[in-house]
């Protein structure tokens, strides 16, 4: 009997790939970007207000903060501590409290622009005999729209 020469057969691997797939990532981060722009005007602070537009508004980042008090009056005169309705004369012991254990003693309002100027008077006196010590009017910019061409303008 004669001897069989077994071949061996030798499979190599494929090379390792060195290169990172990203687009799973890229798509989750897409879908994630859109759920967020989606919820973000969900979570606004307080009562939804028509504010009043100011060519030069000061800013006032402190106002977005989550612990930042703030008071709205809208167009039909009712008076809002955050999200509840409250009269203006019931809000010096409300905001007193709030502002207890603050040092920085700083209520923000959110006027409807068309609000009752006294209404928005009564809620500022009533912050006052509450110890308030700076108050902010929170205002909206006003968009100016470009007119002509950006060559004409430039001049």
């Amino acid at each position: 009997m004669a001897k069989k020469k077994e071949s061996v057969i030798k499979h190599h691997a494929a090379a390792p790939i060195n290169d990172i797939n990203v687009t799973p990532m890229v798509d989750v981060m897409l879908v994630m970007l859109i759920i967020f722009m989606v919820i973000t005007p969900m979570l606004s602070k307080g009562v939804t207000v028509d504010l009043v537009k100011t060519r030069n508004p000061i800013p006032m980042q402190a106002a977005d903060k989550s612990d930042a008090i703030v008071c709205a009056v809208t167009h039909d005169g009712k008076t809002y501590l955050g999200t509840t309705q409250v009269p203006a004369e019931d809000l010096p012991p409300k905001v007193k409290d709030l502002l207890s254990n603050r040092v920085d003693k700083t209520v923000f309002i959110r006027a409807d622009a068309r609000a009752k100027y006294e209404r928005v008077v009564d809620v500022v006196d009533n912050l006052r005999a509450a110890g308030v010590d700076n108050l902010g009017l929170i205002t909206e910019q006003i968009q100016e729209k470009m007119v002509g061409t950006p060559a004409t303008q430039a001049k």
